[in-house]
């Protein structure tokens, strides 16, 4: 059973806890990074993953220790080029995938132009938090620190070789 924002905890009569009591609790900065090796081409998808995850943190409210366990919901992601996405996941790695690299992602952004941008991605967390006796939700959300990764678009020209591409599919270019 939740303990609703702004009512009394039913283990401790009169005692309730609010998202903004947690706010001085903020989950570490995650950090956010383009693949591959943050570096995109135009025309072509660059995947960005997120490191964010749920994070458990020991503390005091209101003179009571418990503790507190944020849990990611939602991934918002600036691209830098005025685009934007935001996802319930943080994204997840061509090679963890088994995607082969330039695959749209749910996380994933084409770049129209070359330059050099700031990819941000800002976290929202759902809370939880546990007196001893397991864990009680609290109403609210409460957005984490943004992280920013630097990202390098350039134009690429290819020439096959050896094959065309429906030979040779996996080739560099196809």
């Amino acid at each position: 059973m939740g303990v609703p924002v702004g009512q009394p905890s039913p283990a401790t009569p009169g005692w309730s806890v609010t998202m903004s009591d947690l706010a001085r609790f903020v989950p570490a900065t995650a950090t956010v990074v383009g693949e591959p090796d943050n570096v995109a081409v135009v025309g072509l998808p660059a995947n960005f993953v997120s490191s964010a995850a749920t994070e458990t943190i020991p503390g005091s409210v209101l003179d009571r220790a418990l503790t507190i366990r944020f849990t990611p919901v939602s991934y918002a992601f600036d691209y830098g080029d005025g685009e934007r996405r935001t996802s319930t996941t943080p994204g997840t790695a061509w090679d963890a995938s088994g995607q082969p690299q330039f695959t749209p992602t749910d996380t994933s952004h084409v770049y129209r132009k070359p330059g050099i941008f700031t990819v941000t991605a800002t976290v929202t967390y759902s809370a939880d938090i546990d007196l001893g006796a397991g864990w009680i939700p609290i109403n609210g959300r409460l957005t984490g620190p943004p992280a920013s990764q630097q990202i390098r678009v350039v134009k690429a020209y290819t020439a096959l070789v050896e094959g065309t591409c429906m030979e040779r599919p996996r080739a560099p270019g196809c």
